[in-house]
């Protein structure tokens, strides 16, 4: 059995595990940011003391064994204003109906797996109540997740205003992975807030496994307007460490123009190479799906190439 360690958050994250969990003999550790501070889950953050739950229960979704209505009711987000329920996902108020019964977020997540028949673990990166901030190249000091993408600048880096502690599983489930994926998804702000906290960056580190990087295919305004593929890297490696990544996945999907210039309107453009010369591989993979005039990431394509990738790693 390979043990398999995808690092990230968001909705990118979800895309990787639903197509993970259809691979054979495999151990999945998804390892979560839990640096969300808006919407429902930032609610329910400041009433209840509660880590960010938003993108663990998109993940429970993903690595459900059989996507059902329940799952799809996991989703399921309540009318009406901020008030009482209104706003609310309904796996989140499950979540901390049972973070408060076990008398722990963790048991919370363990036992909402069991009664999903989850395929793998999913392990948040810290149970501290935490709140990301950003530094811009102009000085501008941005708090919380949710505002970053808003305020249309050029971040320098992320970091938390405390010291964070990482959760004993994820270190465990990095140490023991044979080969770690960085999940699809905001840079800033879904794979860096794991990768900034000390154990976790110290353990990818130590461990010899190959370590692969799928790379967003567009850019995302407010986070990476104007990035390469290679900026993509320079960041992981200025928030980790030196050769933080082996492979990059990058996409070869072929997009229409009409298509490319719908999303330039909206302040998104491809991501490419623009070296010559790198000291990671790059492999080139169709992943997208762009039916529907959008662009978003297939689940089974992703799923091939990360078969590809363990069964030429791992043998």
């Amino acid at each position: 059995m390979k043990n398999v360690a995808v690092i990230g958050g968001g909705t990118g994250l979800s895309v990787m595990l639903r197509g993970l969990k259809q691979i054979p003999d495999i151990n999945i550790s998804a390892i979560v940011t839990v640096a969300d501070d808006g919407g429902s889950t930032g609610r329910i953050r400041k009433q209840f003391n509660i880590p960010a739950m938003g993108d663990i229960r998109h993940v429970m979704c993903a690595m459900a064994e059989e996507e059902s209505i329940f799952t799809t009711l996991m989703n399921f987000r309540f009318d009406g204003d901020d008030i009482d329920v209104g706003g609310h996902n309904l796996g989140n108020l499950i979540l901390t109906a049972l973070t408060k019964t076990t008398g722990s977020f963790m048991d919370a997540i363990q036992t909402f797996s069991k009664f999903l028949n989850i395929k793998g673990n999913i392990i948040p990166s810290s149970l501290q109540i935490i709140t990301l901030y950003a530094i811009m190249e102009d000085g501008t000091i941005v708090r919380g997740e949710s505002n970053i993408p808003k305020f249309m600048n050029k971040i320098d880096h992320v970091y938390y205003d405390q010291k964070v502690k990482a959760t004993p599983e994820a270190i465990q489930a990095v140490e023991k992975a044979d080969i770690i994926f960085y999940g699809i998804g905001s840079l800033y702000t879904s794979i860096l807030p794991n990768l900034i906290i000390d154990k976790i960056s110290e353990a990818i580190k130590n461990n010899k496994a190959k370590k692969v990087y799928f790379c967003n295919a567009m850019t995302q305004p407010g986070e990476t307007d104007g990035f390469s593929l290679e900026d993509h890297v320079r960041a992981i490696y200025k928030h980790s460490f030196p050769n933080a990544i082996d492979i990059v996945v990058a996409n070869s999907t072929k997009i229409s123009k009409e298509l490319l210039q719908k999303y330039k309107d909206m302040g998104s453009n491809i991501v490419t190479a623009c070296e010559n010369s790198h000291e990671y591989e790059i492999l080139y993979r169709d992943m997208l799906d762009v039916e529907g005039g959008l662009i978003r990431h297939d689940s089974n394509k992703i799923r091939n190439v990360m078969e590809e990738i363990i069964n030429r790693e791992l043998g």
